[in-house]
């Protein structure tokens, strides 16, 4: 079936999201897997994403975990080094679909304020057709909800919208849904998967 819309996931689709990683080089392998054993740092996150703010979320539960109060905070201070860079080819097939006219919404777990952020530090997060973010709508995916949402808000059929995401129970939700889905492995793969469904050319591909 032919698509009329596509849907980015933001994290680990069009910027890196690596808290793991900054905390490896910050504090050293062994110490993170501590850390991360020991306080539930995703878990916090996901409430931020859910609609709770950001820095009165980090500093309670900086302070709930004494032991580790100053590296949760830099959940909050050092943020920009867990969650970028962007991922540039990514970025440039977004930017490739728009140029056609084809329109790209944003679908994403994603706080309001480290959207806010996020936002500032790279504009390119803006250049969507239209979002829907956890953060605004208080439930994360993969809720029903947040799907329902956005073809609310876009009015496409099911059926022909195409979701990248790179987490498989979120793309089982919307598959649930009818929508068609992409697993992002890499801009390689979706690069191939836009050809493939004739949204761009391979030169608009491999331009992007």
């Amino acid at each position: 079936m032919a698509v009329d819309l596509v849907v980015f996931d933001i994290g680990r689709v069009l910027l890196e999201w690596d808290p793991e990683g900054y905390y490896d080089k910050a504090m050293g392998r062994v110490a993170r897997v501590r850390l991360f054993r020991e306080v539930p740092l995703h878990e916090m996150n996901l409430r931020i994403d859910a609609g709770e703010p950001w820095h009165q979320t980090v500093e309670d539960t900086a302070w709930k975990h004494g032991r580790w109060h100053k590296d949760v905070l830099s959940w909050r201070d050092h943020w920009d080094k867990m969650a970028g860079p962007l991922i540039p080819e990514s970025v440039s097939l977004l930017r490739a679909l728009r140029s056609k006219g084809i329109p790209v919404w944003a679908l994403t777990n994603f706080g309001r304020e480290t959207l806010d952020h996020a936002q500032a530090l790279w504009p390119a997060l803006t250049e969507f057709d239209g979002m829907i973010v956890s953060g605004e709508l208080r439930v994360v995916k993969p809720a029903p909800e947040i799907y329902a949402a956005l073809e609310r808000d876009t009015g496409a059929a099911p059926g022909r919208i195409l979701f990248i995401d790179d987490k498989a129970k979120n793309l089982r939700a919307a598959e649930a849904r009818g929508w068609q889905t992409h697993l992002f492995d890499g801009p390689a793969g979706l690069r191939q998967r836009l050809v493939q469904e004739g949204l761009l050319s391979p030169a608009e591909a491999k331009a992007g």
